[in-house]
C-alpha cells in the first residue's frame, strides 16, 4: 500500500510540474514581452509600435496578444542593419547573419501597410530595395549576401561555382527575384514613392530578365553551374551542377527551391507563377511610373509565355484530387506531386501569384498538398502542417499553418491553424523554423523574423476582413495543457 501511495505522489508531482503554473489570485502569471528593451531593438517604427498598442486594446485573449507583440516587430527588433552614407538596409534572416533576397523581401512586408505616414519607415524599406538592387547586380545567380561587398561567407567560399566577393550563399532560386520586383512594386503602391525607380532600378531589371531568360535554357545550355561537398543530396545539384535535364518549353528552370533545397526536377511550379505576378508587377510600374517602354514589353512577352507553358505541363491528373498542380516538372513527362513549407509554395499561390483562392485546380491541389497525399504533411499529437528535406521527416512549419490561414476564408480552418500555432510556440511567445508533429519542444531555429513577422500579417488580415470575434474566442492554450 506504501509503495502505492508512493507512485502516486510521483505521478500527481510530476502532472502538477507539467501544468501551467497559477498565481495565488487563481490567474496565470503576467506575460513578459520577449520584445529587446527599446534602447537594443536595431530599428523603431513609431507607427507599428502605435499599431501592436492598438491591436493588444481589441484583443481579449492574452497569449494571442502576447504572440502578436512579440512576432510582429521582430524583423525591425532585431534584424536591421543600416549601412553608411545612408539609403542601404541590411536584414539578416535572424540567426544567420546574412542577407536572402527572398527572406528580407518576405521580412519587410507586412510593414508596407505603414509606410505612407512613417517616413523613417518608409526610408529603411527604401534602403533594401536599393541593397538589393546592387545585390542582383553583384551576381544574379546568388541567393544571400553578405553585408560587406568585399568579403564571402567563410562557409561556402569553397562551393564549385563561380563565388563572387559580396556573396553568402551562390543557389539560383528564381523566387528570390520575384520577391525584389513584388517588393518593389508593392513599396511604390503604398508610399506613393517612385524615386526608387532610377538607372538602377532598370538595369536591376534588365538583369533580371537576362537571367530569367538564359535559366529558361531554350538552347540546351546554361551559364550557371553548382555543386557542394556535402553529405546532404539536397545541398547540391546532380550531374555536375547542371541539375536534371530540362526539356525547354518556355518555362523558368530554379535550381533550387525557396526553402534552399536542390530542386529535384527543374521547373518548380510555384516559382514560375511567382514570376509571371512578379514580371506584371513590374511592368505596372514602367508603365504608371515611366522607363524603357521595350522593358515593359519584355516583361509583358515573358509573362506571357512562362503562363502558357505553366497551363501547359504544371497542371496534372491525380488519381483522387482530380487536376492539380504539381510542384515541379521537367517538361520531358516527368512530375512531382508535393508540396514544400517554404515560400512560393502551392499551398501559397493565391498570396504569392495571381491564382485566385477560388481557383478549381489550386482548390483541388490545396486539398492534395494538405493531405497524406502529401509527402511532406506530418500529423501528429502536437499538431499538423507542411514540412520539408531542408528539416526532415515529422517536422511541420509553422509558416505553412500561416499560409494556410491566410489563404483560406473558412473560419473553421482558420481557428484550427491559429490554435494549433499558439499551442506549439513553446511558450517562448515566437514562431520557429519547425516544430516536430508529436513534441512542440522539438523545434528548429528559436530566432526565425520571417515566421515571426509573417505571424503578424496573419492578424492583421484577419482583423482587416472583419474576424476579431473569431480572434477573441480562441481559447488560452494554457488552458489546454
Amino acid at each position: 500500500m506504501k509503495s502505492i501511495l508512493k507512485h502516486l505522489v510521483c505521478l500527481l508531482v510530476f502532472v502538477s510540474a507539467t501544468l501551467p503554473v497559477l498565481a495565488d489570485n487563481g490567474h496565470f502569471p503576467p506575460l513578459v514581452s520577449q520584445r529587446p528593451a527599446e534602447a537594443d531593438r536595431a530599428f523603431r517604427s513609431v507607427a507599428v509600435d502605435s499599431c501592436i498598442a492598438a491591436v493588444k486594446c481589441q484583443l481579449t485573449n492574452p497569449y494571442l496578444a502576447w504572440l502578436f507583440e512579440n512576432c510582429l516587430p521582430n524583423t525591425l527588433d532585431t534584424t536591421v542593419e543600416f549601412c553608411d552614407g545612408g539609403d542601404d538596409t541590411f536584414i539578416i534572416t535572424g540567426d544567420i547573419p546574412a542577407m536572402w533576397l527572398r527572406d528580407s523581401g518576405a521580412q519587410v512586408w507586412p510593414y508596407l501597410r505603414f509606410v505612407g505616414t512613417d517616413a523613417k519607415l518608409r526610408g529603411m524599406v527604401r534602403g533594401l530595395l536599393r541593397r538589393q538592387f546592387r545585390c542582383i547586380l553583384i551576381d544574379p545567380y546568388a541567393n544571400a549576401f553578405t553585408f560587406s561587398p568585399d568579403s564571402m561567407s567563410p562557409s561556402w567560399s569553397k562551393d564549385y561555382t563561380q563565388m563572387r566577393p559580396g556573396v553568402f550563399e551562390r543557389k539560383y532560386e528564381l523566387d528570390s527575384h520575384c520577391y525584389v520586383l513584388r517588393l518593389a512594386h508593392g513599396y511604390w503602391k503604398t508610399s506613393g514613392d517612385a524615386s526608387v525607380f532610377d538607372n538602377l532600378w532598370e538595369e536591376t531589371l534588365r538583369t533580371v530578365l537576362r537571367t530569367m531568360r538564359e535559366q529558361q535554357r531554350k538552347d540546351g545550355t546554361t551559364p550557371y553551374k553548382f555543386m557542394r561537398s556535402t553529405h546532404a543530396m539536397h545541398d547540391t545539384q546532380s550531374n555536375y551542377g547542371l541539375g536534371h535535364p530540362a526539356k525547354p518549353c518556355g518555362l523558368i528552370v530554379s535550381s533550387f527551391r525557396p526553402s534552399d533545397d536542390c530542386t529535384l526536377l527543374p521547373y518548380l511550379v510555384p516559382s514560375n507563377f511567382m514570376a509571371v505576378s512578379s514580371l506584371r508587377k513590374a511592368a505596372e510600374v514602367l508603365q504608371q511610373v515611366g522607363g524603357n517602354k521595350d522593358l515593359r514589353t519584355e516583361c509583358l512577352a515573358l509573362a506571357d509565355e512562362v503562363e502558357q507553358a505553366l497551363q501547359q505541363y504544371a497542371v496534372v491528373k491525380h488519381p483522387k484530387h482530380g487536376k492539380v498542380y504539381a510542384y515541379e516538372v521537367d517538361a520531358h513527362g516527368s512530375t512531382i506531386l508535393m508540396d514544400d513549407a517554404n515560400v512560393p509554395s502551392l499551398l501559397a499561390l493565391p498570396y504569392i501569384s495571381d491564382v485566385p483562392a477560388g481557383n478549381r485546380i489550386y482548390r483541388n491541389t490545396r486539398r492534395m498538398v494538405w493531405s497524406k497525399d502529401n509527402p511532406y504533411f506530418f500529423s501528429g499529437a502536437a499538431g499538423q502542417g507542411i514540412g520539408g528535406p531542408h528539416v526532415g521527416i515529422g517536422y511541420a512549419w509553422p509558416m505553412s499553418l500561416i499560409m494556410r490561414a491566410l489563404t483560406s476564408d473558412d473560419d473553421a480552418e482558420i481557428r484550427t491553424c491559429l490554435e494549433t500555432l499558439m499551442r506549439t510556440d513553446a511558450g517562448t511567445g515566437f514562431m520557429h523554423e519547425s516544430f516536430h508533429c508529436e513534441d512542440a519542444t522539438r523545434y528548429t531555429r528559436s530566432w526565425f523574423a520571417w515566421a515571426n513577422t509573417l505571424f503578424g500579417e496573419l492578424v492583421l488580415q484577419l482583423i482587416d476582413k472583419g474576424k476579431l470575434d473569431l480572434l477573441n474566442s480562441l481559447p488560452d492554450p494554457r488552458l489546454q495543457q
